[in-house]
């Protein structure tokens, strides 16, 4: 990836959704009025979807279906099991979007008619809708890993939906003996949040330099390689030791027998290709998929939902749009700014096509933040455009930037800055 200073990256990503923007969202005309969306799924994807479609055009109804009524976000959940973050500060409501006159009904879906255009729910509501956006979020493919199931999750958690189980996870750390040992197995490609896993192991590795320095991490990865790897490693020698005979921190690759095969919640270990490994605390992240509705309506191909991504509608079903990590949206990773963008564009779209317009030429763009430790940040920013003839998304050379490897300590500092926020920003243009 070329490298840029902040400011050309400012410029070009201002310019980026400048463009996306001005391409979609000209003003709204009577042709709309009345027009009815319905919007699942309350996370990044559908609550800036929800809002984003009031705010273009306040003569569209807009209804959000949500059944929990708080969010808790992935990003910054890390936070939480390093104790520098509250369960609570990563824990959003619905009445900002309420405020924008999105009408949130807290029930769950259990289908959508394509053809009758009908929304059901648990609670016996049939929705009708003109466009309907999906935003399912992931489910997890428990039959990938012997031994794993939710149940199991209970004692051995992911904590990759955040809420209650990034609790039992942080109340397992706080319980683990000083010299313990933590295993992290994330998965293979493709799911949700790439560097997740390994912004987990240095933040837990922050916990226990502080708390239980004699205790060790070992990541058992499904892969190879991994998102922002040289950054990481970086990180992980300047304040964990990696590399030496004293590390915190020891990642084993596939090659290296680190895909884990099973796992005996009673032994409390996991087995690899080669050997198995004992843990005081495990966190096993399984293989993913797209989330339960997705199956459910039938706009899955494979494991995920495949959708022109000029507009996120499906290809399986018209006038229904598939969002955030659902989507086959290559080559941006699913994360949640992703979401958050992919819903702009979205929107924009839909407000045109309800008004007889061609949805512009959109834009696209992902910013993600990790905190390595203490006043240690690192980040990458990609801009995208359409391929149209391709139905792909793609970077535009030259606009986006990574931390240098030279970065100073001030640098860094100035990174971890920027990823608090952009932790605020983002959730206000979420949920506020």
């Amino acid at each position: 990836m070329n490298k840029i200073n902040r400011r050309e990256f400012i410029k070009l990503s201002a310019a980026a959704a400048a463009l996306g923007t001005l391409a979609g969202c000209t003003g709204s005309t009577t042709r709309s009025k009345g027009a009815r969306i319905v919007v699942i799924g309350g996370g990044p994807g559908g609550a800036t979807a929800a809002k984003q479609i009031r705010m273009m055009d306040p003569s569209i109804q807009v209804t959000l279906v949500e059944a929990n009524k708080h969010y808790h976000t992935c990003f910054m959940s890390n936070e939480v099991l390093a104790g520098d973050r509250t369960l609570d500060s990563i824990q959003f409501g619905f009445n900002g979007l309420r405020g924008h006159g999105v009408n949130v009904v807290h029930d769950m879906v259990t289908g959508i008619d394509p053809k009758t255009r009908m929304v059901m729910t648990k609670g016996g509501q049939s929705l009708p809708y003109d466009r309907c956006i999906v935003s399912p979020g992931v489910d997890f493919k428990w039959e990938a890993i012997e031994g794993y199931d939710a149940n199991v999750a209970e004692k051995i958690p992911h904590a990759w939906k955040a809420g209650p189980q990034t609790a039992i996870l942080r109340r397992q750390l706080e319980a683990m003996p000083n010299g313990g040992t933590v295993i992290i197995a994330p998965p293979g490609n493709p799911f949700r949040c790439p560097p997740g896993p390994y912004e987990r192991a240095s933040q837990i590795a922050h916990y226990l330099k502080q708390h239980k320095p004699r205790s060790k991490i070992l990541i058992l990865d499904a892969k190879d390689k991994f998102s922002k790897q040289g950054l990481f490693i970086q990180g992980w020698k300047r304040l964990y030791g990696y590399g030496t005979d004293n590390s915190m921190i020891e990642w084993v690759s596939a090659a290296g027998g680190g895909k884990i095969e099973s796992v005996n919640a009673g032994a409390m270990s996991v087995q690899g290709a080669v050997e198995s490994f004992k843990g005081d605390v495990i966190n096993v992240i399984p293989p993913q998929k797209a989330g339960k509705l997705a199956f459910v309506a039938g706009l899955t191909k494979g494991d995920w939902c495949p959708v022109n991504k000029k507009t996120f509608e499906s290809l399986i079903h018209a006038n229904i749009h598939v969002l955030g990590d659902a989507s086959i949206a290559a080559g941006m990773p699913k994360s949640g700014y992703s979401a958050n963008v992919q819903a702009k564009v979205c929107a924009m779209a839909v407000v045109d096509m309800l008004n007889d317009r061609e949805p512009g030429d959109p834009s696209y763009m992902n910013t993600c933040y990790s905190v390595v430790g203490k006043d240690y940040g690192i980040s990458v920013s990609v801009v995208y455009s359409l391929d149209e003839t391709k139905n792909a998304i793609v970077a535009v050379k030259g606009a986006g930037g990574l931390t240098p490897s030279d970065a100073t300590p001030e640098m860094l500092a100035r990174e971890a800055h920027y990823a608090h926020g952009w932790f605020a920003n983002i959730t206000n243009d979420i949920f506020g």
